[in-house]
């Protein structure tokens, strides 16, 4: 497969090891300001993005660049109609504009909070593990995650989406709250806390805590590794899964949707 790769900083590099790996051709990287990418374009032209990948002849397109980049490379890149996989995070409340596009111009494309596969189950076990709880009133539910001082959002979208998952699965916590509290919480506010340090590739915890004990559930990234390699499997899936039949075209799909 020819990856097109958008955003060619510390994750474009490893994507690009990545892909190599697994026997893929990396045959454009595009970024602002990164010396060794092929293509260098100003900040802010998209078309100029688009135009790079156009002439690539790429299969698959995967992007990680910069939350205030991200929409402008989806609005350029979906018409192309090169399926579409999305790392960058931080735009969750575009998720609707972004399918709504992908239906206009038959564009294909999916994003998800992680792409590490490890995250993905751990994902499916928080799910289950709330669901198990869900009788045991005794036992309180919250989630922590730590990263790296380099990393641009707090929290992050990998925490957002446990958060999330928690509170589909439970009746018991209604409100995510990601900031300090000034007062004791409400039994219904999940609280989902960040810290910031030092060179941390990622951790995630769910903990369940009682009176009597606590139950905690970890994943503990070793390197962005896992991230890397889960978008290519992504892409792999996600050009395949267009091609048989099983995914249409013009659809924003999810990690779910492919694994």
């Amino acid at each position: 497969m020819k990856i097109a790769l958008v955003g060619y900083g510390k994750m474009g590099h490893i994507i690009n090891e990545c892909a190599g790996n697994l026997g893929h051709e990396v045959v454009t990287t595009i970024d602002t300001v990164s010396p060794d990418a092929k293509v260098t374009v100003s900040n802010g032209d998209y078309e100029a993005v688009a135009r790079a990948i156009k002439s690539s002849d790429a299969d698959g397109i995967i992007e990680f660049s910069h939350p205030n980049a991200v929409m402008g490379n989806i609005n350029a890149l979906l018409p192309l109609g090169i399926p579409i996989v999305v790392g960058t995070t931080g735009w969750n409340d575009k998720h609707e504009e972004v399918d709504a596009l992908a239906k206009k111009c038959g564009g294909t494309i999916m994003t998800s909070a992680n792409f590490s596969i490890g995250v993905n189950m751990l994902y499916k076990i928080v799910e289950e593990a709330v669901r198990l709880m869900e009788p045991w009133s005794e036992y309180d539910v919250s989630t922590w995650e730590m990263h790296h001082n380099q990393k641009a959002d707090s929290p992050s979208g990998t925490a957002i989406e446990i958060a999330n998952r928690i509170l589909k699965n439970t009746s018991r916590k209604t409100k995510i709250v990601t900031e300090e509290f000034h007062e004791r919480p409400k039994a219904e506010e999940l609280h989902v806390s960040s810290t910031r340090c030092g060179a941390v590739p990622g951790t995630h915890t769910v903990f369940f805590d009682s009176k009597a004990d606590t139950i905690e559930i970890t994943h503990r990234a070793r390197s962005r590794e896992g991230f890397a390699m889960g978008a290519v499997h992504a892409l792999e899936r996600l050009c395949n899964a267009v091609k048989t039949g099983k995914l249409t075209k013009g659809h924003l799909y999810g990690m779910e949707d492919l694994f």
